[in-house]
């Protein structure tokens, strides 16, 4: 079930999910669940490891994918020719990962980064001292590092520019890298482009304010700005750069080499770009995710979230299934989730939803004498009752609790009457 995001969770999720680069990296804070991959599957990058479960965030190179699991452990699967799944131990502490073209890397959480895979131009060499990071990106050949005085740190193959950070290297909040060209997210809301700029990657469309979260493709670039549009620019022989309409309610992006996906506040993906490998065909159900993050090839990736609408820990349908919760409307929603958000309502605050209370047939929250006529009327005629008391439950008047309204239930229902209240 889809689940519409207000203005203000909207604003929380553009800087709880940070798709921080399009070859990839995308963190996911305080969730967890399952990967769901499509796309170019030739060496198995989209055959998500068993178990699929636990994850937190999500990472795809160009033939490679890497995922991070709630423990802190990154598991790796697709091409591994140069070693780039093979994570180095002790597979600990992990707090984000990033995957370039034939490299890894993973942040851990005391700042500092591991990296592993190909190192032909030292993009796996992290610069001394490595200490301070808190996000890492990953390029076609080098690699990237945010530190947490808002600087980056660059290494790796430059031939284009792609290691030159620009002047002043300060105020930085978040970094993307794909193919041979950056994107740096200011706090101000600017974006700083630089590297390889053969289709106007790195040219930021005016007016450059506004911004969010990046991403960027093998030669295009996405930015989300906090009003749930994104801007693209760059190559577009695909039509990378064409957000389709309405161009609204977007709260993450991510770019893949010649493809574009963004993430939109009810927790659907929205693709388009090249789709000859199908990576713009996101499986259905298209909902619930919580980050999308797109291949620096041709696969995609996203991060799927079971709802918990009470954060108990628990699935929703765990609790219904086990009557830790109930879901008397039957919507898949446990009802206290319901009565928080006014789908249903609780009005004497007993915990229990008026709709679904047994003997409550007028459903105003208690079992008095003015649910006489209404149990009366259920028990004339089903489609009466409903007509009458629209905003009822009809099983309401199934006092006895058989899965009928007939005339066993009117004494379970006087003895409700008299109790006032039913179990």
């Amino acid at each position: 079930m889809k689940r519409a995001l207000t203005s203000g969770m909207m604003s929380a999720a553009l800087f709880a999910v940070e798709v921080l680069v399009g070859t990839g990296i995308a963190a996911a804070q305080d969730v967890w669940g399952a990967i769901v991959a499509w796309g170019w599957n030739a060496d198995g990058q989209c055959n998500v490891p068993s178990p699929n479960t636990a994850f937190v965030a999500v990472a795809a190179g160009h033939t490679h994918s890497l995922g991070l699991k709630a423990d802190g452990s990154i598991v790796a699967w697709g091409a591994n020719p140069c070693g780039e799944c093979n994570v180095p131990a002790p597979n600990t502490g992990f707090v984000a990962v990033a995957a370039g073209t034939d490299q890894s890397l993973g942040l851990k959480a005391d700042g500092s980064i591991v990296a592993w895979g190909l190192d032909n131009f030292g993009q796996c060499s992290v610069p001394a001292p490595n200490t301070g990071f808190v996000a890492v990106a990953a390029g076609g050949f080098h690699s990237l590092g945010l530190k947490a005085d808002g600087s980056i740190v660059a290494w790796g193959r430059k031939d284009y520019g792609q290691c030159s950070v620009p002047a002043p290297n300060t105020g930085f909040v978040a970094v993307g890298a794909n193919n041979e060209h950056n994107l740096g997210l200011k706090a101000d809301g600017s974006i700083v482009a630089w590297g390889w700029n053969s289709n106007g990657q790195c040219d930021v469309p005016e007016p450059n304010t506004g911004f969010a979260a990046l991403a960027t493709g093998h030669a295009h670039s996405l930015g989300l700005k906090a009003d749930g549009s994104i801007v693209a620019w760059g190559d577009n022989s695909f039509g990378e750069c064409n957000v389709p309409a309405p161009n609204t309610g977007f709260v993450a992006v991510a770019a893949g080499g010649s493809h574009s996906l963004g993430l939109k506040g009810d927790g659907a993906i929205v693709a388009w770009g090249y789709n000859g490998l199908g990576e713009c065909n996101v499986p259905a159900p298209n909902t619930d995710f919580v980050a999308v993050v797109a291949g620096g090839g041709s696969h995609s990736l996203g991060l799927v979230v079971p709802p918990d609408c009470n954060h108990n820990g628990i699935l929703d349908e765990g609790d219904i299934a086990t009557g830790t919760s109930h879901d008397c409307n039957g919507n898949g929603i446990p009802d206290e989730c319901d009565i928080a958000v006014g789908v249903l309502h609780d009005e004497n605050g007993d915990g229990f939803a008026d709709e679904c209370q047994v003997g409550d047939t007028n459903c105003d929250g208690a079992v008095d004498f003015d649910d006489i006529n209404p149990f009366v009327a259920a028990l004339a005629s089903h489609d009466g009752y409903v007509s009458a008391y629209p905003n009822c439950v009809y099983e309401n008047a199934d006092c006895d609790g058989n899965g009928y309204v007939d005339f066993d239930d009117i004494n379970p229902f006087v003895a409700c009457l008299v109790g006032g209240g039913c179990p």
